[in-house]
């Protein structure tokens, strides 16, 4: 039995030497088989070369570099594409998760689930971002109609079965979190404790976040079109409604005033809902634009200690990813490490 752990990793690169160390002493204790799968999401604050250090003391860590800032949500999907164990933990690399988490996560999924989720216990964040964050899930679940725990974290471990499926899919941009809610499969949630930030500061601010919930909602859910259609409906009815008025106010008292306020002020408000509708439809027509483009969404430059298996062999999914089809293994370096690039 083997354990892969995915971390991507951006903007802390001083957590990468403890998070390998806690998560070797980890999950040694459930399996001798294990590989840490760290992906460098071209972090710009030196997070390689920690990750080339953790590769040269353990030849289990195995360190992907992507070619440029794709994101994490792609840098999380080139994780599991190379991850080959019979479980799969997925965790960020600040150390806000604890590695020994694992342990209960594991423990958990042994009594026949194929995911198990952590939820945060006493969330070490501000007010202000636990705020925005449960008012997303409240939006998200509103929008996809679905009943995600927005309390949960991406800390979690899933059966070899799930990561293959979520390997099929061959969309752009995939939540892994809420892909997992979609695909179903039996599963569980445990409150886990959390840590504050081991070091530096979160990348995402405001208008990231902004973008990547728009990002996660109007890819997974239609219900932005629906609503405008309702919108722009009820504004129709009410506009005929006002005419209505007007004409029976007209022959009944004679005094119907004239002025160009209302006039104006009906001309912009129904110009903003136009445009604002325009919006989510262009919103839309861009992610059918990146879809048909088949662009792979990420491209590795180097691996360190790159798995025996190529990501064709790792999963089923080969003929849909062709993101994880484009590198030939060359020798290993004069040091002693595998590399591909």
């Amino acid at each position: 039995m083997k354990i892969s752990v995915v971390v991507p990793v951006y903007g802390c690169p001083e957590a990468v030497a403890a998070l390998t160390s806690r998560v070797r002493d980890t999950v040694t204790k459930i399996t001798p088989e294990y590989e840490i799968i760290l992906v460098n999401d071209a972090c710009p604050y030196g997070s390689w070369l920690e990750i080339e250090h953790a590769c040269e003391a353990d030849p289990n860590v195995i360190g992907l570099d992507l070619s440029r800032n794709f994101g994490q949500l792609s840098a999380t999907a080139a994780g599991m594409d190379y991850a080959s164990g019979d479980w799969t933990v997925l965790m960020d690399c600040d150390l806000q998760d604890r590695p020994e988490g694992i342990l209960d996560l594991y423990q958990e999924a042994q009594k026949g689930y194929d995911i198990v989720l952590a939820r945060r216990k006493d969330r070490k964040d501000t007010g202000i971002v636990i705020f925005l964050s449960k008012t997303f899930y409240r939006v998200y679940n509103y929008f996809t109609e679905g009943h995600f725990d927005g309390s949960t974290s991406n800390f979690c471990i899933c059966r070899k079965t799930v990561i293959d499926h979520f390997c099929q899919m061959p969309e752009q941009n995939r939540s892994f979190t809420l892909v997992l809610n979609w695909l179903g499969f039996r599963q569980s949630i445990i409150d886990i404790e959390s840590d504050p930030r081991y070091a530096g500061e979160s990348s995402y601010n405001l208008p990231r976040k902004i973008k990547l919930a728009i990002q996660m909602i109007t890819s997974q859910s239609n219900k932005p079109l629906l609503l405008a259609i309702r919108v722009g409906f009820l504004i129709s009815i009410l506009s005929f409604l006002y005419i209505v008025w007007k004409v029976i106010a007209f022959f009944v008292t004679g005094d119907v005033p004239s002025g160009w306020t209302s006039t104006i002020v009906s001309m912009y408000f129904l110009g903003g809902i136009l445009l604002q509708f325009m919006g989510i439809l262009g919103i839309y027509i861009g992610n059918i634009f990146d879809e048909v483009k088949h662009r792979p969404a990420y491209i590795v430059r180097t691996i360190l200690n790159p798995p025996a298996e190529s990501p064709e062999e790792i999963h089923s999914c080969a003929e849909t990813q062709p993101a994880v089809k484009r590198h030939a293994y060359k020798a290993a370096d004069p040091d002693g490490r595998k590399v591909q690039s």
